[in-house]
């Protein structure tokens, strides 16, 4: 059996000028079925709970793509599984995500 690549990206960098963010394109929520912002310090578990859904979804069948920390490429700033029109964000700075009312 062959095994799909890992997709992985960054949606946001540090810069002379500061934090550039591209989190505005994730999913757009017009069309997403579900976004989740996650909120809380540093080593909380963000990270840890996007990795456990991410693993659970690619059991399950489903392709994930990891949108990685850019000041830490180790660390995840999001997962977004596509077919399901989902993800989930971290939510604090600098990649903040406000949710919209729909």
């Amino acid at each position: 059996m062959s095994q799909t690549p890992q997709i992985e990206f960054f949606l946001g960098a540090n810069s002379p000028s500061g934090f550039y963010s591209l989190y505005d394109q994730l999913l757009p929520p017009e069309s997403a079925a579900a976004i989740y912002i996650l909120k809380g310090g540093p080593g909380c578990g963000k990270s840890t709970l996007m990795r456990a859904v991410s693993k659970r979804c690619k059991e399950a069948g489903y392709e994930v793509e990891h949108i990685l920390c850019s000041g830490d490429p180790a660390s995840l700033d999001a997962v977004i599984i596509p077919a399901l029109r989902a993800a989930i964000v971290d939510g604090t700075a600098p990649h903040a995500v406000v949710s919209q009312a729909h």
